[in-house]
C-alpha cells in the first residue's frame, strides 16, 4: 500500500520580476507544482507576461 501523508509535490506561485519593478498596475502570476525533494531551492521559469506582452522571468514567492 502507498503511504498516506504530506507527499513530495507542493503547489507554488510564480510571480513576474520585471513587472514588479516596472511600476505598472497589476501582476502576472502562475500556479504550478514542484517536487519538494528534488527541487529544494526556489523555482525560476521564463513565462509569458500578458500585460508586458513578452516572455519574462517568474520567480517563486512565499
Amino acid at each position: 500500500m502507498a503511504k498516506k501523508g504530506k507527499g513530495n509535490r507542493v503547489q507554488v506561485i510564480l510571480e513576474c520580476t520585471e513587472h514588479k519593478n516596472s511600476g505598472q498596475p497589476g501582476t502576472s502570476r502562475y500556479i504550478t507544482t514542484k517536487n519538494r525533494k528534488n527541487t529544494t531551492e526556489r523555482m525560476e521559469l521564463k513565462k509569458y507576461n500578458p500585460i508586458l506582452r513578452k516572455m519574462t522571468v517568474h520567480k517563486e514567492i512565499k
